[in-house]
């Protein structure tokens, strides 16, 4: 039974665990403590605990000076006041304080409306800057192909520290300099482009101001649209029609895929394609490879190799791993790869004619779009990518009613898809739509129940076994780049017993990319999008990657055998050994 204690916060008295804050007590009563720097992700097991905004503090009966609600553990009969006097001018003076060093282009600012200072200050009332004088002046960091830095925008509150270092662990964010000119950046404030960053865009994901945003392409593709001589495709990837509709007041797990077609056509796309077709092209390929390594006494374990993040980890972090990572490409660059090679010759069109668009949950995806070993002939495979949230900003820019869109089909060929590609944007996914099909390929048996239970759930790391036949194979599941270090780091120091592994960089994997409409670490809402993603699957009549007709005439027509020669030229890659700053 819980040790409760007797605290009164506003003269309202409750039974509280002796354990917590008091910002969690005064939580359980409806009292609202305003917060900045604070970020609780209970389901990561990670509480950013920095309590430097100071906005949140309070009056303790006993203490001398006010306290951070955050950090500060409730006592038996502590008697605490919110809403003093003291408390709001010490809340707002620190919200002040914090403007006075801060940018004032909220109009044009990449968080504009979904900034939280912004959103405390006009909650707090503010309506001046009373505190003049110097402001920072840093140079704007946009080197890399998918972040942007901007330490003017830093209030150090450290958010994306905490999720670099403690959630992802890949340790490229920490405070620099003192005082005044602190800001949080890479070692020496060194170009993004010259770390060991991932890109996963977590950091941004928590960011609360604009110092962490994602390179903005939409005006790229704006300008490619009204092109005269450019044919523009743009594909969507699984995660996304789970979760764009949050951007239009929709609940968290709408399914939107159709009205998803539909805006994406009156934006003004020559052919709108799922990205599904491409990882059912991506399964072909991947479960061809796990079967060739099982049964040639390949490496293993296999690691599927989807999720650009985990790659670019993976090759900073883990160098000497990088043969059991699976060769094929991720599912919007296979895509591009035939959109401008199979889909360009039945449609008669240059292929340099062509602009291929991705919609991506991802940051990642933008600086994969990028990769020199991913390109063919010089000719980027995908040219432009943009985000969940940007292409949110451009349906809202086209004065699309996205609410009440009727529904419409993707376009043909390459429009077939099967649930197993749709289960792609969450994690245990894409081990789970491999399996589906290298079930029936080994057994030579259909498989009946499709669905994989022991794969799915939300924790970070996951274990299960397959029976297929005769054989037993045991699978791993990580999402978060922390877990993944740990099942990495298991394989290296010869402990893990696996024979497929699943790596997925963000948090829940796709459904929570650092593109998707911003959580704040609710994992609620990342279940709702899980659910929707599981729900599109059962609703498919195809429900297995190799029974998607268009991609085996592919295979018939152009391709040849999976995972042949010119399978692998098209759709395989390979990794390099990175620097790790």
């Amino acid at each position: 039974m819980e040790n409760l204690i007797t605290i009164t916060i506003n003269d309202q008295t409750i039974k509280v665990p002796n354990d917590i804050t008091i910002l969690e007590a005064a939580q359980q009563i409806g009292i609202k403590i305003p917060t900045l720097c604070h970020l609780d992700l209970h389901d990561l097991k990670m509480v950013n605990k920095t309590a430097s905004c100071r906005v949140c503090m309070v009056e303790a009966h006993g203490r001398n000076t006010l306290v951070p609600a955050c950090v500060t553990k409730v006592w038996n009969n502590m008697i605490v006041k919110t809403d003093s006097i003291r408390a709001i001018t010490a809340r707002r003076m620190a919200v002040e304080l914090l403007l006075s060093n801060h940018p004032n282009d909220c109009f044009t600012c990449a968080k504009n409306l979904e900034c939280e200072l912004q959103a405390l200050a006009k909650e707090l009332g503010i309506r001046d800057i009373k505190w003049k004088g110097k402001k920072s002046e840093y140079k704007i960091d946009e080197s890399s192909d998918a972040i942007v830095k901007d330490p003017n925008k830093c209030i150090m509150c450290r958010r994306c520290e905490t999720m670099c270092n403690e959630v992802q662990t890949c340790g490229i964010l920490s405070s620099l300099n003192r005082g005044f000119d602190a800001f949080v950046g890479p070692a020496f404030n060194m170009p993004m482009k010259d770390s060991s960053c991932t890109y996963c865009g977590q950091c941004v994901a928590v960011c609360p101001t604009a110092a962490l945003t994602e390179i903005n392409h939409t005006r790229k593709v704006w300008r490619a649209i009204n092109h005269p001589d450019k044919y523009v495709i743009v594909q969507t990837a699984p995660a996304i029609r789970v979760a764009l509709g949050e951007l239009f007041g929709m609940e968290a797990g709408t399914i939107v895929t159709g009205k998803l077609v539909t805006a994406l056509k009156r934006i003004g796309f020559d052919s709108v394609f799922d990205t599904d077709f491409g990882a059912d092209l991506t399964i072909i390929e991947e479960a061809s490879e796990l079967i060739h390594r099982i049964e040639h006494n390949g490496t293993l374990p296999m690691l599927t190799s989807c999720c650009p993040a985990w790659v670019k980890f993976i090759e900073h972090q883990f160098p000497e791993l990088l043969d059991i990572p699976s060769t094929c490409k991720s599912p919007h660059i296979m895509f591009g790869t035939i959109a401008k090679t199979y889909l360009a010759e039945k449609m008669k069109i240059d292929p340099k004619k062509i602009v291929v668009v991705s919609v991506m949950p991802c940051i990642a995806k933008k600086a994969e779009a990028k990769r020199p070993e991913l390109t063919k002939d010089y000719n980027d495979n995908v040219d432009i990518v943009i985000t969940t949230r940007e292409l949110g900003a451009m349906i809202r820019e086209a004065g699309i009613d996205f609410a009440n869109l009727p529904d419409s089909d993707f376009d043909r060929p390459l429009g077939e898809t099967t649930g197993a590609s749709i289960i792609f944007g969450t994690t245990g996914g894409v081990i789970e739509a491999a399996l589906r099909t290298a079930y029936e390929w080994m057994t030579g048996e259909e498989l009946n129940n499709v669905e994989f239970k022991q794969l799915r759930g939300i924790e970070g790391i996951r274990e299960a076994t397959v029976d297929i036949k005769d054989k037993q194979l045991r699978i791993g599941i990580a999402h978060g780049l922390g877990n993944a270090r740990k099942i990495l780091e298991d394989i290296r120091d010869g402990k893990s017993k696996f024979d497929a592994i699943e790596i997925m960089a963000c948090p829940g994997g796709c459904i929570g990319g650092g593109g998707q409409p911003y959580h704040h670490g609710n994992v609620e809402i990342i279940k709702k999008r899980q659910e929707a993603i599981y729900k599109e699957d059962r609703n498919k009549k195809l429900r297995k990657s190799h029974e998607n007709s268009e991609v085996m005439k592919l295979y018939e027509e152009y391709l040849g055998e999976p995972y042949g020669k010119k399978a692998h030229e098209l759709l395989h890659t390979h990794y390099e050994s990175k620097n790790r700053i």
